[in-house]
């Protein structure tokens, strides 16, 4: 596979742009390769400089639902984006997405648009902070909710994967009003709401985890961690950033029937824009200003353009439910396929799957939580990568990230995925170490 000039390109990127990428995972380090640089995008396939095309199971982390460059999206983008590309004032297109999610979840009643998911994140756990007026904040192991401060702490994704779990520069008087718990854990759960529930604001969790790769979660802990935060006072909010309107069209709180007190969102909303939002309770998000005293401010927020793109998205998922049904169908398919791979060639995978959102595990254990995540062979993933990238499959760059399918897939390109799994020499690369 020709990569010259994307080698060339990462070269020049490291001498102008920390280690070569603007997000770390893009850098390729945990799989020993160079990333190969993208040109352009349309419906399944990501092309790269170097004219080499995949299949792209990425999906721009999770965003591109419809896959890339849908016409009525690039419509609605063209469009906005002849009116003005930005005004720092109101707009009619921030109402109307406003009030697509808000009619998509029924634990949302209001909504404040930002344009990223960890701003998001970061404006949910201040606006709980100051509803409740409370400090400490419980998230579970290998979730990421961004890179603010009070959050990397026994994080996820870009993380876990250049085993950094927690980062430097976060001062540790305000990481220790952070608590950590074992996802899926109930023991541990109700020990910690037993010794800090009367001083928690919040718990924040990723109601499927899909930063240590897809972990699912078990009915038992959701519905306890809902009764928990109810008694005690503090307020639930779940992390969609990747499972809202992914799960379902209400998200994974729609699909598991359970309602936050508030609930972040991005990436789906934004069509592939830079957008993020987080809403809930009225009586929650009117404490934000200017009704309320907690501040929360943005010059790009609600972004007319932005808003378009996601105006555009959700309205396709609206009009057309049999989407989801199609994706499942699609993403079982290549959950099989793994399954079988590894039975014939004697190697453990655990396949995790939510929906479209999936990961092989290369370990013989149940992955259930981070400690379980983290026995995952990375070598043997690495070499997994390899191959399939060059078979032109394109996949996360990291053992603890999910794979994406999106409505642009065609059964030519599961079945041609479905293949290439199969064609994996696991047994060999076992044999070889």
């Amino acid at each position: 596979m020709n990569n010259c000039k994307s080698r060339v390109l990462f070269e020049k990127a490291k001498s102008l742009i920390p280690g070569g990428v603007n997000s770390p995972v893009r850098a390729f380090r945990s799989v020993g390769l160079n990333p190969p640089f993208i040109s352009k995008a349309k419906g399944s396939r990501i092309f790269d400089v170097d004219g080499n095309e995949y299949i792209d199971y990425v999906c721009s982390w999770g965003p591109m639902i419809l896959g890339h460059a849908r016409e009525e999206v690039v419509e609605a983008i063209v469009k906005a984006a002849a009116d003005g590309t930005s005004f720092g004032a109101p707009t009619e297109r921030e109402v109307e997405l406003a009030e697509l999610i808000c009619q998509a979840v029924p634990s949302v009643e209001m909504v404040r648009m930002v344009s990223s998911g960890t701003e998001a994140v970061m404006s949910a756990i201040r606006l709980a902070r100051g509803f409740t007026g409370r400090d400490k904040i419980l998230k579970f192991e290998g979730c990421y909710h961004g890179h603010s401060d009070g959050l990397l702490v026994k994080a996820g994704s870009g993380a876990l994967t250049t085993g950094i779990p927690d980062s430097a520069g976060v001062p540790a008087d305000y990481a220790r009003n952070t608590l950590t718990a074992s996802y899926n854990d109930c023991n541990e759960l109700e020990n910690i709401f037993r010794e800090y529930g009367n001083e928690l604001a919040g718990v924040i969790i990723e109601p499927v985890a899909g930063n240590m790769g897809v972990v699912l979660p078990e009915m038992s802990f959701l519905k306890l961690l809902r009764s928990l935060t109810i008694k005690h006072g503090a307020l639930l909010i779940f992390d969609e950033v990747i499972s809202g309107f992914r799960m379902s069209y209400a998200g994974a709180q729609g699909y598991y029937g359970i309602s936050p007190d508030i609930t972040v969102f991005g990436k789906i909303i934004g069509g592939g824009m830079p957008v993020g939002a987080y809403g809930g309770r009225k009586d929650i998000m009117e404490r934000i200003s200017p009704s309320g005293p907690v501040y929360q401010a943005g010059t790009l927020s609600g972004n007319p353009v932005a808003m378009a793109a996601g105006i555009a998205t959700l309205e396709i998922l609206r009009d057309n439910p049999s989407i989801y049904a199609e994706l499942d169908k699609k993403a079982e398919k290549l959950e099989k396929a793994f399954l079988e791979a590894g039975r014939k060639n004697g190697v453990p995978i655990c396949v995790n799957r939510a929906g479209s959102l999936l990961s092989a595990f290369f370990t013989k254990e149940k992955v259930i939580d981070y400690k379980t995540a983290v026995t995952s062979d990375t070598a043997m993933f690495a070499k997994y990568f390899a191959a399939m990238l060059e078979k032109g499959i394109y996949i996360a760059p990291s053992q603890y990230e999910a794979l994406f399918i999106s409505a642009a897939h065609t059964d030519e390109d599961i079945e041609k995925t479905v293949r290439c799994v199969a064609q994996l020499p696991l047994g060999e690369w076992v044999h070889a170490r």
